[in-house]
């Protein structure tokens, strides 16, 4: 489904950084943007900065349902620092917040939660309803083969003697020469 996203540039609140941006809200089946204005209050201003696809698969449903639990079920914005003419580059969107955590990891990307509206909640939950299976528990089972009625071998064969296992190992090469 494709999904629009909206961002809002605030002034910024450091001398250092002009403006603040926010992702603030996907749009459902939202049709191409590059950066289109769509709403300005004073210093605000809101743009519907990129239209990507939500992508669903079958093995991340575990993840989606984690997801639309949530407090506030939401879809995660991933984002990078642009160039001069776009402030920000918007790589993916996605219902997994285990997806977006693993972006979070490299410090390189922007993630972002947007609260799900509800039609786009609905889509969600309909897939993990037809594609959801929940994996058993399956515990390991030991074998009954005892293994400590017999000792295979001493330990390390480079130790020569029981003093030299907390020997430093500029002694031991002294005494090997």
């Amino acid at each position: 489904m494709p999904l629009g996203v909206v961002l809002r540039r605030l002034p910024g609140v450091t001398r250092w950084a002009s403006y603040s941006w926010k992702a603030v809200a996907v749009l459902p089946g939202a049709g191409p943007a590059d950066w289109q204005e769509l709403r300005r209050e004073g210093e605000a201003v809101e743009y519907h900065a990129a239209t990507l696809p939500l992508d669903l698969h079958g093995a991340e449903t575990e993840a989606y349902l984690h997801g639309l639990s949530a407090e506030v079920p939401s879809i995660y914005v991933v984002m990078r620092e642009g160039d001069s003419e776009q402030p920000l580059d918007v790589l993916l969107v996605t219902a997994s917040p285990y997806e977006a955590q693993d972006y979070t990891d490299s410090g390189e990307e922007i993630v972002e939660k947007v609260a799900m509206p509800a039609g786009l909640m609905a889509w969600v939950q309909a897939f993990v309803t037809d594609f959801h299976e929940d994996e058993v528990f399956v515990k390991r089972k030991r074998d009954k083969k005892r293994t400590d009625l017999t000792q295979d071998g001493i330990g390390d064969p480079r130790i020569a003697t029981a003093a030299d296992i907390y020997a430093s190992p500029a002694r031991q090469r002294r005494r090997v020469h």
